[in-house]
């Protein structure tokens, strides 16, 4: 359950953007949604071990937070595509630096030893 957010001290705005932003799964979902708008399954299908659920659930949160927007197209079969909202596309350069850190930090490490 999220904590009221007015309620974060000013000085830890790091706290409001994990808040949001934090967990497993919501950086990569919007990485995915940078690339441009996709459909459920084609989330699913793009990002290795997240479970139905949880991607409906992190959708969810992301949509009520402004994040993702959900366009429910009145076909048959119904259509849904996710997109990112200009709040969401303000986190581009967040993702790629991240990115860029996480490619580095692979780089770097060395792969743990196997007994």
């Amino acid at each position: 359950m999220r904590t009221n957010l007015p309620d974060k001290p000013d000085n830890c705005m790091v706290e409001v953007a994990m808040e949001i932003l934090g967990g497993r799964w919501k950086l990569a979902i919007v990485y995915k949604l940078l690339q441009g708008t996709h459909r459920f399954g084609e989330l699913k299908r793009e990002m290795h071990g997240i479970t139905p659920r949880m991607l409906t659930r992190q959708l969810r949160e992301l949509e009520e937070d402004a994040v993702v927007t959900r366009t429910v197209y009145r076909e048959v079969p119904p259509r849904v595509e996710y997109s990112l909202t200009e709040t969401g596309r303000s986190l581009e350069e967040i993702v790629h630096l991240l990115d860029v850190w996480g490619r580095r930090y692979l780089d770097r490490t060395p792969a743990p030893q196997k007994e």
